[in-house]
């Protein structure tokens, strides 16, 4: 069901009892020049009139009254569902994207490690050389295993 249909119905339905329940209407038939028109303004100058019976509007009908009611009522708690559905997929979004920064900001960290331990790899005395290499390895397996993207 479409809210924005069933708000206009709505609207349309209370504005047509509103006008139902004012006075009778008179309307007045109008021609001029061989051309008609319907108006409940007096005709212009130098047109022929003639008053249109009109039948009173139908008293309102309870269960109308009732249905309206209802569908309003339905309306309203359509509203407030999709404005608490939009509010948690705002969260969930919001959780999303605070997620994604921290994992982007932990793979930098890694980035980071991996290069500084490659780099104290290369200016490594050759005695610590081995073992510069092998954390540099364990640096780039870390991100990697972290971070498959980089």
């Amino acid at each position: 069901m479409q809210l924005p249909y069933l708000a206009a119905a709505l609207c349309s339905l209370i504005a047509c009892s509103a006008y139902a329940q004012q006075a009778p209407q008179t309307v007045l038939r109008c021609t001029k020049d061989g051309k008609v028109s319907y108006t409940d303004q007096p005709c212009p100058q130098g047109a022929q009139s003639a008053e249109l019976a009109v039948a009173p509007a139908p008293a309102p009908d309870a269960a109308s009254a009732a249905d309206l009611a209802r569908q309003a009522a339905l309306a309203e708690k359509m509203r407030q569902q999709r404005e608490q559905r939009s509010a948690q997929e705002e969260r969930e979004d919001q959780r999303a994207t605070h997620a994604a920064r921290l994992q982007r900001q932990k793979c930098q960290r890694l980035q980071l490690a991996q290069r500084w331990a490659a780099e104290d790899a290369g200016r490594a005395p050759v005695a610590q050389r081995e073992a510069a290499q092998l954390k540099a390895r364990r640096a780039g397996q870390s991100l990697a295993l972290e971070c498959p993207d980089k």
